[in-house]
């Protein structure tokens, strides 16, 4: 009886796995067979000559060359402004909160971790109109507060997959480095960061992807159509999610639609890119922090 219900379970295991392979294949065929043919220049650019489009001389009015831009733009400023607060709450929380303001900061993490991206979106719309009806008559919805608003949404993933991982360290460890006289700083520096760097860095790479894919955000705190390059972040700007949207909802022939499924295989390649740029600094960092440990 026990062989047979370990039989069962290893085949809905199977089951399980086969058709998550499949949907992802069913859909990744799909989305390759609606968008592959319009990948060309024109998708990118439109009728603008490429090189004047790339250096921001040229405006584009018909391709998706800025809203890529926007995205690594989006994703860049967002990781900026969140991996560092999140790594540094992270080593609070596991190291050195303690009693109810742990009990408290944790929950309110969960809490944040909960917020839905639409509400987020509503949070830094209603920033502005206070803005503007006090200290900053002339503040608009922008670049800079996507990324903000982007970057308080991911916040608890760092926050989280950081704690974790330090807390997931044997004492063993937290007192090798105490041991050999390093300061606190200096152990956590040079002993217990790169012990759990990888679980740290797969936190960074969930946020890169969902900084990378979010609409909700964007789409009430600065994102627009035919916006062009944005030329600061305190600038309106393009993104490839929204530009998604638009065509989904306002395409009037077969050529939009067939260009929002091609400006979709672009987001799903551009957000690999991120993702395989992330693993890349993963890896290496990780080959780093190895050679540190072997030579102390």
């Amino acid at each position: 009886m026990i062989k047979k219900i370990t039989y069962l379970a290893q085949a809905c295991s199977w089951l399980a796995v086969l058709t998550t392979v499949g949907m992802i294949l069913l859909f990744l065929g799909f989305l390759g067979v609606r968008g592959f043919d319009t990948i060309n220049p024109t998708l990118f650019f439109g009728n603008t000559p490429p090189w004047g489009a790339i250096i921001g001389r040229l405006p584009v009015w018909h391709g998706i060359w800025p809203a890529c831009v926007g995205t690594v733009a989006l994703v860049l400023l967002s990781s900026l402004l969140a991996i560092p607060l999140g790594l540094a709450s992270g080593i609070y929380l596991a190291h050195y909160a303690s009693g109810a303001w742990k009990r408290w900061f944790s929950l309110a993490v969960e809490v944040l971790a909960g917020i839905p991206s639409i509400v987020m979106g509503l949070f830094g719309f209603a920033l502005i109109l206070s803005l503007r009806k006090t200290v900053a008559p002339q503040a608009n919805t922008c670049l800079l507060l996507s990324a903000g608003c982007l970057a308080l949404l991911v916040l608890p993933y760092l926050i989280l997959m950081t704690q974790t991982a330090l807390e997931a360290l044997p004492d063993e460890l937290r007192q090798a480095g105490l041991s050999l006289g390093f300061t606190p700083w200096q152990n956590m520096v040079h002993v217990l960061l790169p012990v759990a760097g990888r679980g740290i860095l797969s936190g960074v790479i969930l946020a890169v992807g969902r900084a990378a894919e979010d609409t909700a955000v964007i789409l009430l705190t600065g994102v627009v159509a035919n916006s062009g390059l944005p030329s600061g972040i305190l600038d309106k700007y393009e993104a490839l999610p929204f530009h998604i949207f638009f065509l989904a909802a306002e395409a009037r022939s077969d050529a939009e639609l067939a260009q929002g499924f091609g400006a979709a295989l672009i987001l799903l390649i551009l957000t690999a890119a991120l993702f395989l740029g992330a693993y890349y600094l993963k890896s290496t960092f990780t080959k780093t922090w190895d050679q540190k440990n072997l030579s102390i």
